[in-house]
């Protein structure tokens, strides 16, 4: 069996991922992977998320009308919240649970996601 190289490059962006708390746009992951390696290119960035998403560590994030975002795979149930203003995308914990009493008779539901829109905490700040 061929095993993956695990490249710095890779590491950090596995480890920006992780510690970012939210999910990201590659070009966010780039920025913050930049700090630590500045030499680092967008390409270098797409390969280790794809690489990420094959060995199930990543999980692409698609929101409507918006880039795929990567947030780190084996997080619990969660939707988003995506701040109008800034446009970062943030988890919501949590679920308002017993969706498929909202379906219309004889609809079966498979599955859900729930985005929320508003502003965030920097940005309704800035509007006080």
């Amino acid at each position: 069996m061929h095993q993956q190289r695990n490249t710095k490059q890779k590491q950090v962006v596995e480890t920006m991922l992780k510690q970012a708390g939210r999910p990201l746009l590659p070009k966010e992951l780039l920025s913050k992977a930049q700090e630590s390696l500045p030499q680092l290119g967008v390409a270098t960035v797409f390969r280790a998320l794809k690489k990420m998403v094959d060995e199930g560590t990543a999980t692409v994030v698609c929101l409507p009308g918006d880039s795929p975002r990567y947030e780190p795979s084996g997080l619990t149930h969660h939707h988003h919240f995506k701040c109008s203003e800034c446009e970062c995308v943030f988890e919501v914990n949590g679920c308002p649970g017993h969706l498929d009493e909202l379906l219309p008779k004889g609809f079966q539901l498979t599955g859900h996601e729930i985005t929320l829109f508003g502003r965030c905490a920097d940005c309704s700040a800035d509007h006080l």
